[in-house]
C-alpha cells in the first residue's frame, strides 16, 4: 500500500472521522449556487441546523474555517472593546486576533487548565464597558469545558453587552443552548463534533447581535453578518459556496437528527468516561481541572503516577501502528500531554481498540 493511501482512525481533536456515506455526498454533481436547487438546499440547511444550536433565530454558514469567525465577531459585533476569557491556546488566539483588528481587548486569564467562573466575569465586568464578551466553550488545547450556563447568567445581567461562544469542538457533541442561554453569537467549524470534511463553518447569531452589527462601521465584505444573513435568508450565499459540503452537510444533519442530539451528548459523554476510567487504572492523570473537563477531547499527562514520563514519540508511533492517529499536546503543552479527540461518529467499541493499542504500548 502506498503511503498515501493508508488510511488511519483519526482520534485527534479534529478534523476527525468522516462516514463513508457521507464522503460519497462529496463526489455528487456539482449546481449553480443561484439555482432553485441552491435556494432549497439552504432553506434545508438552515432548518436543520436551527435545532443543533438551539435556536430559532438567525444560522448561516460559510466555506472558511472556524478561525475566520473569530475575526469576523469582532469586525461585527465590538465597534470599541472586547472583553476575552483566556484558559488555553484557542481562547488566546480569539484574543490576539481581536488586537490584529485593532480593537481594545482586554482579558480574563486563568493558568491553563482551569476554567473561567461567573465571580471573575462579574467584576471585569463591573469595573468596564465592553461590546462583548467573548468565550471559548470547550477549550481543546486542554481539554476543558467552560461553565457556559454559568457565565452566560453573569451576562444577563449586563444587556448591553453581547456573548460572543467559540463552540467549535462542542456544537454536535454537547449542549449549546443558543437561545435559552441568550447567547448572541456561536460558531463551529464541521470538522469536529459534526464529523464532516474540514473547510467549512456553521454560525447561529442573535437578532439583536445583527442589529448591532448594522451600526458597525467597517465589517468587512465576504464576512459581513448583515449582507450574509440577509442572503441566506433568501438562499443566495455571498458567493460560491463549497458545493460538496452542502451536501454532505444535509445527509449529516439527517444521521444527527435519526441518532437524536440527547443520545448523541450522551455517546460524547460515555466515551468521555471511558478514557478517564482507562488513564485512572494505568497511572495516567488528566490534565484539566476535574470538575469541568471536555466530554469531545481529553487531554492526558505524559508524567505517570509516582514521576516516570512516557515517550510520547514512541506512543504516537504505537497508536499508529495499530492503525490511529491520536494527538500530541497542542502549544506549550507539547510534549507534556497527549490528546484524544473522542468526538463526532465514533463509538465506545472504536475507542475500547484504540485504548487497548495505547494499553499494550504502555506495557512495553
Amino acid at each position: 500500500m502506498k503511503e498515501h493511501d493508508r488510511h488511519d482512525r483519526l482520534f485527534i481533536p479534529g478534523p476527525t472521522e468522516v462516514y463513508p456515506e457521507i464522503l460519497q455526498q462529496l463526489a455528487r454533481p456539482q449546481f449553480g449556487h443561484r439555482s432553485p436547487h441552491c435556494v432549497a438546499m439552504v432553506g434545508r440547511l438552515r432548518e436543520k441546523l436551527a435545532p443543533v444550536f438551539g435556536t430559532a433565530q438567525h444560522v448561516l454558514f460559510e466555506s472558511c474555517p472556524a478561525t475566520a469567525l473569530m475575526e469576523a465577531a469582532i469586525r461585527n459585533l465590538v465597534p470599541t472593546r472586547s472583553l476575552h476569557l483566556t484558559c488555553g491556546a484557542f481562547s488566546e488566539r480569539w484574543h490576539r486576533v481581536a488586537l490584529a483588528c485593532g480593537r481594545e481587548a482586554d482579558s480574563v486569564s486563568v493558568e491553563w487548565g482551569a476554567v473561567l467562573y461567573p465571580d471573575q466575569l462579574r467584576a471585569a465586568l463591573d469595573a468596564k464597558r465592553y461590546d462583548a464578551v467573548c468565550i471559548t466553550h470547550n477549550e481543546t488545547s486542554t481539554g476543558v469545558m467552560n461553565p457556559l450556563p454559568e457565565l452566560a447568567a453573569v451576562l444577563r445581567e449586563f444587556p448591553d453587552t453581547l456573548l460572543l461562544v467559540d463552540a467549535v469542538t462542542s456544537l454536535a457533541g454537547a449542549p449549546l443552548d443558543f437561545d435559552r442561554l441568550g447567547l448572541d453569537l456561536a460558531f463551529a467549524s464541521t470538522q469536529k463534533c459534526l464529523a464532516l470534511p474540514a473547510g467549512f463553518t456553521v454560525y447561529a447569531l442573535s437578532e439583536r447581535a445583527l442589529v448591532q452589527a448594522q451600526e458597525v462601521p467597517n465589517r468587512g465584505w465576504l464576512l459581513d453578518f448583515v449582507r450574509a444573513a440577509a442572503g441566506l435568508a433568501a438562499g443566495k450565499p455571498i458567493a460560491t459556496p463549497s458545493i460538496p459540503h452542502l451536501y454532505a452537510l444535509d445527509a449529516q444533519l439527517d444521521r444527527i437528527a435519526i441518532e437524536g442530539l440527547g443520545q448523541r451528548f450522551l455517546r460524547h459523554q460515555q466515551m468521555a468516561t471511558r478514557v478517564r476510567a482507562w488513564c485512572a487504572a494505568n497511572g495516567l492523570r488528566m490534565f484539566g481541572d476535574p470538575e469541568h473537563l471536555s466530554p469531545t477531547t481529553a487531554a492526558i499527562r505524559t508524567q505517570r503516577r509516582g514521576g516516570a514520563s512516557l515517550d510520547i514519540a514512541a506512543l504516537l508511533a504505537s497508536a499508529r501502528d495499530g492503525g490511529f492517529v491520536i494527538g500530541n499536546g497542542y502549544g506549550r503543552l507539547a510534549g507534556e500531554t497527549f490528546r484524544i479527540g473522542h468526538m463526532g461518529d465514533h463509538s465506545v467499541a472504536e475507542l475500547d481498540r484504540l485504548l487497548e493499542v495505547l494499553e499494550a504500548s504502555l506495557a512495553r
